[in-house]
């Protein structure tokens, strides 16, 4: 399961919204085995496209330094499907190369008639996908 706090899921929503119709990418980093996701990093999309995301990999190479220096990790690694359902795609499961993070998808199509977008979450290991419940905090205990 995937506890975050409403803060961070307003801001990731937020970054949706306003990159849309571009996909939004980001991560939240946490404290280095501790599985909880702090603080928000919006990423730019280098690919800017309505389809497709894409991290910078100069702007990836100094979020992982920042990260080691922080003794940090990501928790949470987040983008958004701008047409479709919040499920990852075969090219995002290709991509899902952190086994212990929580994939959060947001998508800011109307796509089953529950509002303007929806907040998922998966962990992606070894090409298999599985959903896991989200619970939205107010505060971390």
């Amino acid at each position: 399961m995937l506890t975050l706090t409403k803060a961070l899921y307003d801001r990731i929503v937020e970054h949706a919204r306003q990159d849309h119709p571009d996909e939004a990418c980001g991560v939240v980093a946490g404290p280095a085995g501790s599985g909880r996701p702090e603080r928000f990093i919006p990423m730019l999309n280098a690919a800017r496209s309505p389809t497709f995301y894409e991290f910078d990999s100069s702007d990836l190479l100094k979020l992982y330094r920042e990260m080691d220096d922080r003794d940090e990790e990501p928790v949470i690694v987040y983008h958004s499907h701008t047409a479709t359902e919040a499920y990852p795609s075969r090219t995002d499961i290709s991509y899902a190369n952190e086994p212990g993070a929580h994939y959060v998808l947001v998508s800011t199509a109307d796509t089953d008639d529950a509002g303007p977008f929806q907040f998922r979450s998966f962990r992606i290991v070894d090409g298999t996908v599985t959903e896991e419940d989200v619970e939205v905090v107010a505060e971390y205990s």
